[in-house]
């Protein structure tokens, strides 16, 4: 980042337990891109960038106006002016409550600039949407629950590609030379993989729009098929063993940070 002179912060990635055993999920709307995240691999796995990033956390979970007001300090050096900050290359905006302390941050330092990617669809259409900083841009990116929620003709969008040449051939743009891209260039935004062995098998050569769509599919396959046997058991003459319902093996979406 710093060599396209962009500054980022961030939280860990998706969800584990803070030193003093609290459980958390910084990623709410995350879908199949949990499995291939890079940020759950490589030097973001190192216990000093982990513990970095949970003590980023804490502070925000335990004190949001103390950090919020450290953040609009630090970002008044005079580096910072002219600046673009990423925030997060992990973690997403994970409570109504922390999203709108970046976004009393974005409008108090109107001299920075500040974007990010971001899966937490309804929150932004809450918001941001209605009256966004001027000095903050962000995307929206495939590969979590909310997809369903995208449109490609209206919103600026990013998806996970194989490869450049798939990219190229879906005639979408790619930020591959600088991550501002995202942003800044044309609206429907390519990311190609990281060449991460494991995680391109799992991909299969599809797009994480792709991957997601099949798994939205799948679930929505399974949830019909169970209602149709509850149906078809409640007709039964002998309702001596009423039918229950299976609970549910998919995670909860809802943050948790207590």
């Amino acid at each position: 980042m710093r060599q396209i002179g962009v500054w980022n912060w961030s939280l860990p990635a998706w969800a584990g337990r803070l030193p003093d055993g609290r459980t958390y999920n910084t990623c709410p709307s995350a879908g199949i891109c949990a499995q291939a995240c890079y940020a759950r691999h490589g030097t973001y796995t190192w216990p000093v960038v982990r513990a970095k990033h949970q003590a980023n956390l804490t502070y925000v979970l335990d004190d949001l106006a103390g950090w919020q007001a450290a953040m609009v300090a630090e970002l008044s050096a005079t580096k910072f002016r002219g600046a673009w900050i990423r925030i997060h290359d992990s973690g997403d905006f994970f409570s109504d409550s922390y999203l709108q302390a970046w976004l009393d941050i974005c409008r108090a330092r109107p001299d920075t600039n500040f974007y990010a990617y971001t899966k937490e669809v309804s929150r932004f259409r809450a918001l941001v949407e209605p009256d966004p900083p001027p000095n903050f841009l962000w995307v929206y990116s495939y590969g979590g629950t909310q997809d369903a929620a995208l449109n490609p003709a209206v919103d600026r969008v990013a998806d996970v590609f194989p490869d450049e040449s798939a990219i190229a051939e879906a005639g979408w743009a790619s930020q591959e030379a600088s991550d501002l891209l995202a942003v800044l260039g044309p609206r429907l935004v390519g990311v190609p993989a990281n060449r991460i062995p494991a995680y391109l098998k799992r991909l299969a050569g599809r797009r994480f729009s792709e991957w997601q769509a099949e798994v939205d599919a799948e679930r929505a396959a399974r949830r019909g098929r169970q209602h149709l046997r509850l149906v078809v058991d409640n007709t039964r003459s002998d309702h001596r063993h009423p039918p229950t319902a299976e609970p549910s093996s998919m995670p909860g979406d809802q943050p948790r940070a207590a």
